[in-house]
Order: C-alpha cells, then sequence, then structure tokens
C-alpha cells in the first residue's frame, strides 16, 4: 500500500489554515505528487477552532475524509494547546510544528508527550514584523519545510512567489512580506 503523509493543521478562523493548505496542496501538485489540500467547514467563524488538512502521496489517493492519524500537525494558535485534541491519533513518531515562542521543550511539556519530534516558530512575530498583521499561515509553511524537507526550499519559494503573484497581483509589498516571512521561519524554526 502506498505511503501517504497525512496533515492535520488546528488554527482559528482568520489566521490562513485553509490558505496554507490549499496554497502547499498546489506547490507539492507541482512536483507531481498526489496532492489533497481541504478543510473542515462547519459553522466557524472569525476566531473560532478549525482544521484543515492535506495528503501527499507519490501514488494516487483514494481516501476523501478528514485527517484522523496524521504524520504531522501544525498549530497556527497557540491558545489552541491544551483545548483543541492536538495529540489525537498522532503516531508516536508524529511531528507537531507550533507557532509559539516557548521552545520545543516547554510545548512537549504542555502536550505530555515523550516522542516525535516537536519544532517551534514565532510565527505570529514573524507575520508582523514581515507582513504587518499577525497572519501566521505564510511563515508556518517555511517552518514545515524546513521540518520536513518534503520540497526543496528553493523549488517551494519559486511556487510561493507564483502562487502569491496570482493573488495579489497589485500588492508587490504584500507578497515580498510574505516570501520574507517564509524564509524567516524557515530559518529561525528550533527543533527538538
Amino acid at each position: 500500500m502506498a505511503k501517504v503523509l497525512e496533515i492535520r493543521w488546528h488554527a482559528r478562523g482568520g489566521q490562513g489554515a485553509k490558505t496554507a493548505a490549499l496554497m502547499l496542496a498546489e506547490s507539492v501538485a507541482e512536483m507531481g505528487k498526489y496532492v489533497q489540500g481541504f478543510p473542515e467547514y462547519g459553522p466557524e467563524r472569525m476566531g473560532a477552532p478549525i482544521l484543515a488538512f492535506n495528503r501527499i502521496s507519490d501514488e494516487p489517493i483514494f481516501v476523501h475524509s478528514n485527517v484522523t492519524n496524521p504524520n504531522i500537525v501544525i498549530v497556527l494558535d497557540p491558545t489552541l494547546l491544551g483545548k483543541a485534541k492536538i495529540t489525537d491519533g498522532v503516531p508516536e513518531d508524529g511531528i507537531y510544528i507550533i507557532n509559539t515562542a516557548k521552545t520545543p521543550q516547554e510545548i512537549r511539556k504542555i502536550l505530555g508527550i515523550t516522542t516525535g519530534k516537536i519544532f517551534t516558530i514565532d510565527a505570529t512575530q514573524i507575520s508582523i514584523e514581515t507582513i504587518g498583521r499577525p497572519i501566521p499561515n505564510t511563515p508556518m509553511m517555511g517552518a514545515f519545510i524546513r521540518a520536513t524537507g518534503i520540497i526543496p526550499f528553493e523549488t517551494f519559494m519559486e511556487h510561493m512567489k507564483e502562487q502569491l503573484g496570482k493573488k495579489f497581483k497589485s500588492k508587490s509589498e504584500v507578497i515580498e512580506g510574505n516570501l520574507k516571512a517564509i524564509e524567516r521561519a524557515y530559518m529561525e524554526v528550533k527543533s527538538e
């Protein structure tokens, strides 16, 4: 059976988890892989907890449901730690990428886990400094690329420049800010 990499994003409405999952899917698809990227829809509003998901594989993906056993969990909002079911279904060798100013060791204690790999990055601060708004999704993508190595960084940056160019045609400062945010997070992410 084909190995499918499954990712679950935890965020709040308005933080860009859905956008990040879709942009990641587009970048991975450009590399010739099979991919899914989708949010869990419900009555969520700005600020309400939400989930988004990705699946990545070298072979066709036939599962069409939410991700319940993710290999990777990405948390855009640190206030969800201890509230959302962050560790549910994650295998012992799972990877956690958390937007926080805390260290990976502190997060390990908060999550109550002794296995797996933890990456932390203050994506909110990076987004404020590079984009001018607390939207942590693009820096979290930089941390994801660093944590997984699933796409060569330069290739990912080319895809992101193209995608951001389509989304923000007349806003070069937004494009540049997002690219800087991704690059900074890629360089600054901490791991344990």
